[in-house]
């Protein structure tokens, strides 16, 4: 019997051909926003390596919405060339490319993790950074995010709008919002980091708005026939904050909105968050969400194994399985994977004499 794992999944018009997913993973190494050989042999070498779809790692809908200045970016139309002839190899490897659109809001504007992950100042060639209220995530920050005005959340809109036409015009085919891990969307979604007094603040309705608007905008550009994901953190892991039961009632209001699949994770608002590490850690969101807001979901965190991985299948706890790590490790895990749970999968043809039977 086959394994659910290496299972197909239609959504829409995109058949993936199995269950696994490339997490966006960011990479810090772009200059202005560009892509470059890097890009194309990281992402590459993962749909070689048999996953279904392989989403891009957080990409910048602008230059002040980069984590750090080595962010890859889709704010200006001369990005486009480099990531169509990615895409075009990942198709070439009968895989799915899709793509990330993230702002970072107040978790901007910090040095790349080998350089210290520190907060950049405007000497240091950093920026102003924005969020939902001028809080910062260190209190020890150089200076404060503002908190956006009206303009502002609408030139945010507009921004993710612009980068999702752009992205169709790069061959993306799924595309996926970034709302989670403490960046812009999250930052407006918490209580922990939104004081809010207007529309965008106070009440769940209100919190939620501003990603209710980045959905239109990108659904407005966005092809209706192909899969459209929102990444949330389930949870805050801190008192008071955003939690498992808001997330349900988000998602379900997503599904109405005609999002395709809620990719589950956790986490990544405060510094103070208390997060109990261990295999797995986060699925049981994921198939919460799955349950209670009936909507698909993506399972990923601290998952490693094939039988896992198949677990997570045969329990329905989640309909697709990211692999963000473990796939750093190994960028063939697919065939391995496949050869462990007995699935003859096929292998690019250059690699075919390197396949135990």
């Amino acid at each position: 019997m086959a394994s659910l794992l290496f299972s197909p999944l239609t959504i829409k018009k995109i058949t993936l051909k199995n269950r696994i997913v490339i997490s966006p993973m960011c990479q810090y190494s772009s200059v202005d926003g560009f892509a470059n050989d890097w890009h194309l042999v990281h992402l590459g070498s993962r749909a070689s390596g048999g996953a279904a779809l392989i989403i891009q790692e957080a990409t910048a809908v602008s230059p002040e919405a980069r984590i750090s200045p080595s962010d890859l970016g889709i704010w200006k139309d001369e990005h486009i060339e480099k990531l169509k002839t990615i895409n075009a190899f990942i198709v070439s490897q009968n895989a799915i490319p899709g793509i990330q659109l993230a702002h970072a809001g107040r978790k901007a504007s910090v040095s790349a993790p080998w350089e210290g992950n520190k907060k950049l100042d405007f000497a240091q060639g950093g920026w102003q950074t924005v969020s939902a209220s001028n809080i910062p995530y260190h209190d020890d920050e150089p200076f404060l995010p503002e908190a956006l005005d009206q303009n502002g959340i609408q030139k945010v809109v507009s921004d993710f709008k612009a980068a999702t036409k752009r992205a169709v015009q790069a061959g993306y085919q799924v595309a996926e919002i970034h709302g989670a891990h403490g960046y812009l969307l999250h930052q407006f979604l918490s209580p922990l980091t939104n004081v809010r007094t207007d529309e965008y603040g106070g009440s769940f309705e209100n919190r939620i708005r501003f990603t209710l608007e980045i959905v239109a905008a990108v659904q407005s550009e966005w092809p209706s026939d192909l899969p459209l994901f929102v990444r949330i953190s389930a949870t805050d892991w801190a008192e008071g904050g955003w939690n498992p039961e808001e997330s349900v009632q988000l998602s379900k209001i997503l599904k109405e909105k005609g999002v395709d699949l809620i990719d589950v994770s956790s986490g990544g608002l405060v510094s103070h968050q208390k997060i109990e590490l261990k295999p797995g850690y986060q699925v049981a969101f994921a198939e919460q969400i799955r349950k209670e807001a009936n909507i698909p979901t993506g399972a990923v965190g601290l998952i490693t194994e094939a039988k896992q991985a198949e677990a997570i299948l045969e329990k329905a706890q989640a309909d697709l399985v990211l692999f963000a790590r473990e796939s750093l490790r190994n960028p063939n895990l697919p065939l391995d994977f496949a050869k462990e749970l007995h699935d003859d999968i096929q292998w690019p043809k250059q690699y075919e004499r390197a396949k135990i039977k």
